[in-house]
């Protein structure tokens, strides 16, 4: 089978959307770092649409850990496939990818960064990926960091961490005498655009503190929510989609048809007008960030550990369990909504309705172990500051602890079967967790509230209910 090309675009069918554009006219204005699943499918389609309008916003990717997207993707010219999974699934070749770099080349990456073209500089690289402690400031300890500071210390210095990339490429902008970029975080951490200036300003201040003001003065940060629910690509995808594009895709991707994209109006240059893809523009991201990450994702982490306790594999399967379904509904309709202020125009309860409708959406094979990924980085955000906004305001915790429960037996299953876990802390949580108490004593996890009775107390309760092989019967109908 033809692999897919920009050779090969014209052999499409019909019924397969292809860029409606000349992509030989492109001009890579945005480096993205972390070109996996999510960017390609949400991000990238936003610019594909509107690089139909303005070709100088096209996309170089950067892969620091891997070199598996570059190679299923510089052979395509770039080129992958976007199905779009719902009653009737729909495949659109996205072209806004020039190339993907990796860390073998990182004169490469350097020379991308430090290009007049390049405005902005956006990144999917997880919660992890960030390297910040557990208040959201830069974690010095980190050995991707502390590998940058001795790193730098050469001058001509080639980084470990996002951040340094960061640091370093924005470090050679001033030296070239070239304009700053904006800075663009689309993961899922609260307030997510200044945490990300507050550690690269600390690591810059660190290895050169001019730098450092230059970046105060000439980059910009904005905030932004991102959500569209991304399944993993697995070989069903790979044949369904070979099957609809007559040709071969070494890394076809798959969503949800909903998508949202909303970023804080706050350029350091020119704003891309991507507003004809459907991105919201605004000038606070806050209560929309809010509300996408503690009503959708904070229920997306309690499906994943309840469910992965109940025997289920995916988030469907977990809404097709009654009661935990009726659990997730009263979860964010009583426990979460509560601490949310929700923005103008958005009705909280019919916002509920409408993410459980996309959880038990069955066309998304979403995999609660997928889900399941780098708790100790997610659940701050997902569900523990939620637990903080309740008990400060003297509202119950039993039904929000209990997810957290669920993920302590987790852990403790994995550490007894001597599974590996994706976590970044995964030696520290395994080796506490079959004491629960030592694990909630993880201050970069759970801050203060590992002390609090009220929650410690929410939790051991939430932890007899699961043992008992039910959710606690005051947190369902």
């Amino acid at each position: 089978m033809t692999r897919l090309s920009q050779a090969s675009l014209a052999a499409l069918p019909g019924s397969v959307a292809a860029p409606r554009y000349d992509r030989a006219a492109v001009r890579p204005g945005v480096v993205h770092f972390g070109p996996g699943a999510f960017h390609r499918a949400h991000q990238a389609a936003a610019f594909d649409t509107l690089l139909a309008q303005d070709p100088r916003w096209g996309l170089t990717g950067v892969s620091l850990h891997s070199r598996g997207v570059a190679d299923a993707l510089n052979p395509q010219d770039g080129l992958y496939t976007l199905a779009r999974l719902d009653a009737e699934t729909d495949y659109r070749v996205i072209g806004a990818i020039g190339r993907v770099l990796t860390r073998d080349d990182p004169a490469a990456i350097l020379a991308a960064l430090v290009h007049a073209d390049t405005r902005i500089v956006s990144a999917t690289v997880t919660e992890k990926g960030y390297c910040l402690a557990a208040y959201g400031t830069l974690d010095f300890a980190s050995p991707a960091i502390a590998a940058d500071l001795e790193a730098a210390r050469s001058g001509d210095w080639t980084p470990s961490s996002f951040t340094g990339w960061l640091v370093r490429g924005l470090q050679g902008r001033r030296l070239a005498g070239l304009p700053g970029v904006t800075v663009l975080c689309c993961d899922n951490l609260s307030d997510n655009g200044r945490k990300l200036e507050a550690a690269t300003l600390a690591l810059a201040e660190a290895v050169d503190p001019e730098t450092a003001r230059w970046i105060a003065d000439h980059a910009a940060f904005p905030n932004a929510m991102v959500d569209s629910i991304t399944p993993a690509t697995d070989d069903a995808l790979r044949s369904r989609v070979a099957a609809a594009i007559g040709q071969e895709d070494a890394w076809p991707i798959q969503r949800e048809r909903f998508t949202q994209w909303v970023i804080e109006d706050r350029f350091a240059g020119e704003r891309p007008a991507l507003d004809v893809a459907g991105v919201t523009f605004t000038g606070d991201v806050r209560p929309f960030e809010t509300a996408k990450l503690r009503l959708l994702n904070g229920a997306h982490s309690s499906l994943a550990y309840i469910g992965l306790g109940r025997g289920l594999e995916t988030v469907a399967e977990a809404m097709a369990d009654r009661e935990l379904a009726a659990f997730a509904e009263r979860l964010m309709r009583e426990d979460i909504a509560p601490s949310v202020s929700a923005p103008a125009g958005l009705d909280l309860q019919a916002c509920i309705s409408d993410i459980l409708a996309r959880f038990a959406n069955p066309a998304i094979r979403h995999l609660l172990s997928q889900i399941a990924w780098d708790g100790s980085q997610k659940l701050p955000y997902r569900l523990l500051d939620t637990v903080r906004a309740a008990l400060a305001a003297g509202r119950p915790v039993a039904r929000l602890a209990l997810p957290i429960a669920a993920w302590l037996r987790f852990l403790a299953a994995a550490a007894r079967e001597g599974r590996p876990i994706t976590d970044p802390l995964s030696g520290p949580l395994l080796q506490r967790a079959e004491d629960w108490r030592a694990v909630l004593a993880m201050r970069e996890v759970f801050g203060e509230l590992g002390a609090d009775p009220r929650f410690v107390g929410a939790v051991e309760a939430g932890l007899a209910g699961l043992a008992a092989g039910r959710l606690d019967p005051a947190c369902v109908h």
